[in-house]
C-alpha cells in the first residue's frame, strides 16, 4: 500500500505495480501448478488481486491527468504515442523555422523601407531612425549614390 503523504499519482502507480505483481504471481502459479496447495495459493492471490483492483478503482478518480484528445485518438488507433510526440516536435521545428524566415523577411523589409524613405525624404531621417530603433531594428547606411 502507498504511503499516506504521497501524491495520488504515486499511489495509483504503486497500486498498478501491485496488480501487475499479482498477475505475475498467478502466471507462475498456473505454470507450476502442484495440486491443492497451489490452488489455495491461487485463491489467496486472486483475493489480493481483487482487493488491489478495488483500491485502484477508489484512488484513480482522484488523479487528474489531462491527456490531449489527439493523443488519445492516436493510441485508440493502435499507434505509438512516442511517434505522435516525434511528429509534434518535427512540426513545431518546421513552424519555428518558417516564423524565423518571416521575421527575417520583415526585418529586411523594414530596413529597406527605412533606407528608401531616408533617401527619398532626408528631413525625416531622425524620425525614421527613432521609429526603426524603437521597434528593435537598425537603420542601414544610405545607398551609395551613383555618379
Amino acid at each position: 500500500m502507498a504511503p499516506q503523504n504521497s501524491s495520488p499519482v504515486a499511489a495509483v502507480e504503486a497500486q498498478l505495480k501491485a496488480i501487475v505483481q499479482n498477475l505475475y504471481v498467478l502466471i507462475v502459479q498456473v505454470v507450476d501448478h502442484a495440486g491443492a496447495s497451489t490452488q489455495n495459493a491461487m485463491k489467496a492471490e486472486i483475493q489480493s488481486l481483487v482487493q488491489n483492483m478495488v483500491r485502484l478503482s477508489q484512488t484513480a478518480p482522484s488523479v487528474n491527468i489531462n491527456i490531449p484528445p489527439e493523443v488519445t485518438s492516436y493510441v485508440e488507433g493502435s499507434r505509438n504515442p512516442d511517434i505522435f510526440t516525434r511528429e509534434f516536435v518535427e512540426t513545431v521545428q518546421r513552424m519555428n523555422q518558417m516564423l524565423k524566415g518571416r521575421t527575417e523577411a520583415y526585418r529586411l523589409l523594414q530596413e529597406t523601407l527605412a533606407r528608401d524613405l531616408i533617401d527619398g525624404i532626408p528631413d525625416l531621417k531622425d524620425d525614421i531612425t527613432k521609429t526603426v530603433e524603437a521597434s528593435g531594428g537598425k537603420v542601414p547606411p544610405p545607398k551609395a549614390s551613383a555618379a
